[in-house]
């Protein structure tokens, strides 16, 4: 273990910002953290199917704010892209190049995916396992794959929108949810906030990569700011307290995004640029860089992966066990299976990284941080003197 932390170290360009890795390391766990909780799959007379505790328990709801840390990553996203694009025009590095070469890093791990689950759907399918079910699966594997699609098209729009102040895309967003839901318009209007409201913290980040956002002032401003304004828009405008979707809901502040949680996404921007300056100190050490490390190399392997461990881990169980396991099979519909689901997420992680193992070369280019050598995905535009002063 050693050994791989001075590799890792030793690999580490020195004006890498670290921080940046770490925030996007934190949003993809948050993620995972999120579905792992709120996505249960219940057997019922031989099927299976989705549920949702936040449907029988809505009190717990405010527990999805910990969770939905999607801005954060289009933040990173933002500031990522719209640096590396300068970086690429100053050595020039044609656009197609450039943006192919990204989005070849983010689709060649959804390829495999796609692939091994095309595979197993239509196994269980040859096998008798009923429709229903295999619906139920693949779209619990398939559906988060939504986001992606979303961040590749910004990323290949990077040089029209990487100055955009992130004000425009807001206002869009605020305008669009008067009409379709204040005065009654057509609900398809809110399929462009899908686009405008992660433009929202993409669009931060590229300007925290031109060098704005530097001051304490503006990142509280961000935190307080948002915070405020989702809760008043959760007590006072009619949206819904989950910031996750809710099957069954009247309305969703995820499909399509909301005003509400675009604004809870611009609070945790704020907390998120104000933890780059402590994060910076706690990742000089080697051993907690590593860790971080080791999680960006993997982190849309993770991603993509999580829900199929969970799978793995319930349809395991179901074989091996007389009856329906609690916090497995079970309805979600009381504190103890909450309780339960905790006990379980151990035996996710262990299932995730069996799946981290055997799949994480499709994002890495065959290299692996305890093989030969190590490559550092790109980070951050800030060199040393723009992380002192933030």
């Amino acid at each position: 273990m050693t050994g791989l932390v001075a590799r890792i170290e030793a690999a580490t360009p020195p004006d890498r910002d670290r921080a940046v890795d770490a925030l996007r390391a934190l949003a993809i766990l948050g993620v995972v953290g999120g579905h792992w909780l709120v996505t249960a799959l219940v057997t019922d007379s031989g099927t299976v199917r989705g549920a949702s505790p936040l449907t029988y328990l809505p009190q717990l709801e405010p527990a999805s704010w910990v969770f939905q840390t999607l801005a954060v990553f289009f933040l990173v996203g933002g500031q990522v892209a719209a640096g590396g694009w300068a970086s690429a025009r100053q050595r020039g590095v044609p656009y197609g190049r450039w943006v192919g070469g990204r989005l070849g890093r983010l689709f060649r791990p959804v390829a495999a995916v796609l692939v091994v689950w095309a595979l197993a759907a239509a196994a269980m399918l040859v096998a008798g396992v009923g429709e229903s079910t295999v619906r139920a699966l693949a779209k619990l594997v398939w559906s988060p794959l939504w986001f992606l699609l979303v961040f590749a098209a910004l990323t290949a729009l990077t040089p029209l929108v990487a100055r955009l102040h992130p004000l425009w895309p807001l206002v869009v967003v605020l305008h669009v949810d008067l009409v379709r839901l204040g005065l009654g318009g057509p609900r398809e209007l809110g399929w462009i906030n899908v686009v405008a409201g992660w433009l929202v913290p993409y669009c931060l980040g590229a300007l925290v990569a031109r060098g704005g956002m530097r001051g304490r002032t503006g990142r509280w401003a961000l935190l307080l700011g948002g915070a405020s304004a989702a809760v008043a828009l959760v007590l006072w405008a009619g949206y819904p307290a989950a910031m996750v979707g809710v099957p069954g809901g009247r309305i969703s502040n995820l499909d399509p995004l909301s005003l509400a949680a675009v604004a809870f996404g611009l609070a945790q921007c704020g907390a998120a640029l104000l933890l780059l300056g402590p994060l910076r100190r706690v990742l000089r050490r080697p051993s907690v860089w590593a860790v971080v490390a080791v999680v960006n190399l993997s982190a849309m392997t993770v991603f993509l992966w999580h829900q199929t461990a969970m799978i793995i881990v319930t349809t395991s169980a179901s074989l091996i066990a007389d009856g329906p396991l609690p916090g497995l099979h079970t309805v979600p519909d009381s504190a103890g299976w909450v309780l339960a689901r905790l006990l379980w997420l151990p035996v996710f992680a262990l299932a995730l990284l069996v799946c981290w193992a055997a799949f994480r070369g499709y994002e890495q280019g065959g290299r692996s941080p305890g093989g030969g050598s190590l490559v550092v995905r790109e980070s951050s535009p800030e060199r040393k003197g723009h992380a002192r002063r933030a």
